[in-house]
């Protein structure tokens, strides 16, 4: 799953990375990487949810489109939708948490030039971040269906 390759690969970074000058441009691609593992889980979560999951019996283009259907700011301004979030099984909850904590670091890590990051935070981060694509994994189907439909489509009110 490419969210876990994320995981490493941001682990890789912090792990190598110290708190000096130099060390900064690898915690900042670290915070970066994290940040992707949860885009990437969510994207992948909508698609397998909405089209098929890998050995059903799906359309690859319908899959990929659906897959890159995902919008960081929307996807974002849902996840901080409180009211909305609640609704759903606190798996999901923390998982939207996340998501809002690690978009916020992550834009400040890519665009923040006088940013200092300390290595401990880095890593407590991806740790946290693995956590909540752990939960967010095991939360029943149906749920994490609901919440593909939430973050992809349109609100209408009735």
């Amino acid at each position: 799953m490419l969210a876990d390759d994320f995981i490493a690969i941001a682990r890789d970074l912090a792990a190598r990375s110290g708190n000096d000058s130099q060390g900064q441009s690898g915690l900042r691609r670290a915070v970066s990487t994290a940040y992707y593992a949860l885009f990437h889980c969510l994207a992948n979560c909508c698609a397998n949810m909405l089209v098929g999951g890998p050995g059903s019996d799906r359309s690859e283009p319908a899959w990929h489109q659906t897959y890159r259907a995902l919008q960081h700011g929307t996807a974002r301004v849902r996840c901080d939708n409180r009211r909305m979030i609640q609704r759903f099984p606190v798996e999901i909850q923390g998982f939207a948490r996340q998501f809002v904590v690690m978009q916020g670091k992550r834009e400040e890590a890519d665009y923040a030039p006088s940013l200092t990051l300390e290595q401990a935070e880095v890593i407590t981060d991806i740790e946290n971040t693995e956590q909540c694509i752990a939960q967010f994994d095991a939360a029943p189907d149906r749920d994490r269906r609901a919440f593909a439909v939430y973050v992809l489509l349109n609100l209408r009110n009735n």
